[in-house]
């Protein structure tokens, strides 16, 4: 499957989502591939940690800023790999228009915050673009950095029905310490010490949700 983790709003946590899925999934025994798509190189700077660490199970991760160079390399290299999840977005790049058209499912991670809200609507017309090209795209809208209590989880998750071109999963990822100490480390908080978890059951259904039917 190809995973692609994005949005074209920075700092809602895309980072870190493609993270704990590329390492879910490696951590199940799959052979995973995690791309960087982000100008930032972020996701690259947090795998060079984890190998630097010896952490395993290793991964295997390419920094692809560029979307014709993602595009090639996925066509040619992708298919040594079980699972590939792109790290793409933060703004509409060619990095994430290429992912759009190359993948099966499509996480959108958003906090329950207006501007975040509002954005959707840009991506929203960026799935459709892709869709018209790319047949078979499951696109989801997932809570990060959620409230711990209060009503605007619920009142963001509702929005979500205004964007006709994605699903909301009730999966919510709340602002918690280990999900961060762990991505710090190049690690998913279903590895890191000590264990908390509620951490870990958060992310344990988000990564069920996405990679339901694998």
């Amino acid at each position: 499957m190809i995973i692609t983790v994005g949005n074209t709003k920075g700092g809602v946590g895309k980072t870190t989502i493609a993270l704990n899925l590329a390492i879910a999934r490696a951590l199940q025994g799959r052979d995973v591939w995690l791309i960087d798509g982000d100008r930032q190189g972020t996701a690259q700077t947090a795998i060079t940690i984890r190998a630097e660490n010896g952490k395993q199970p290793a991964i295997s991760c390419a920094h692809y800023p560029d979307g014709s160079t993602l595009r090639a390399q996925v066509i040619q290299t992708g298919p040594k790999f079980q699972d590939i999840i792109i790290d793409a977005g933060g703004r509409d790049s060619t990095a994430l228009r290429a992912a759009l058209i190359l993948s099966d499912v499509l996480v959108i991670p958003f906090a329950p915050r207006s501007l975040d809200v509002w954005a959707l609507a840009d991506i929203d017309n960026l799935i459709q673009e892709a869709r018209a090209v790319r047949d078979g795209l499951r696109v989801i809208a997932m809570l990060n950095n959620a409230d711990p209590q209060g009503h605007d989880n619920d009142d963001a998750a509702a929005a979500v029905a205004d964007f006709p071109n994605m699903e909301y999963v009730a999966t919510p990822i709340r602002r918690r310490k280990p999900i961060a100490n762990a991505a710090g480390q190049g690690m998913s908080v279903l590895e890191y010490s000590p264990k908390d978890a509620k951490s870990i059951d958060e992310m344990t259904a988000l990564v069920n949700a996405v990679f339901k039917s694998n």
